[in-house]
């Protein structure tokens, strides 16, 4: 039985070796993980030339950072769409003009479909009303708090971990998460109606 190029345990062998400076294992990852990564882009940066510097800049940190992942922490798509995401924010961070975040982005079913075989790119783009009510809160909360509550809630990280990926004392990660938390539920009861 051959196993498909995006199963986990496929992407979880290419890693252990990437961390090994494997180049031709990296190529496979590439290959492999690269189109779901880079339509992720899309949705963030709306602009191809800024999802494709993005989608090389994460690729970077992957080689980088292999040997520093950890599958009982998070799924190998996971682990790099996190990079890939977080590589986005920083190109806006460094970009002052008006590309603006695509309010989707943070739908859970975006998220799930990065790390499932079965759902197609479209499948994955059909988002709910709340889904798409809770991304648009989303954008209007802080770079920081936004890093925190994903890593939270869509990672599963715990408070400890939060603090040790984002170099930062443990009380300031569980404010930026209560009061991230807070804002949302505002905006969520002023966007709803409720």
């Amino acid at each position: 039985m051959t196993i498909p190029n995006d199963h986990p345990d496929q992407l979880k062998a290419w890693l252990n070796s990437v961390a090994k400076k494997d180049t031709n294992s990296f190529s496979q990852l590439y290959n492999a993980t690269s189109p779901k990564l880079f339509g992720f882009l899309l949705r963030i940066l709306v602009k191809r030339e800024l999802a494709e510097e993005a989608l090389q800049e994460a690729y970077v940190s992957i080689w980088n950072n292999a040997p520093s992942y950890q599958p009982q922490l998070a799924a190998p798509m996971t682990w790099m769409t996190t990079i890939v995401r977080n590589k986005a924010f920083d190109l806006l961070r460094r970009r002052d003009d008006s590309v603006e975040l695509d309010a989707n982005e943070f739908d859970k079913d975006v998220l799930e479909a990065m790390e499932s075989a079965a759902q197609t790119p479209s499948q994955a783009l059909q988002l709910s009303q709340d889904g798409a009510a809770l991304a648009h809160c989303f954008t209007r909360l802080e770079g920081m708090q936004k890093q925190a509550i994903v890593l939270a809630y869509y990672h599963d990280a715990s408070h400890g971990e939060i603090a040790t990926q984002l170099t930062l004392p443990i009380g300031t990660v569980k404010t930026w998460i209560r009061r991230g938390l807070e804002r949302l539920r505002l905006c969520l009861t002023e966007v709803q109606g409720v």
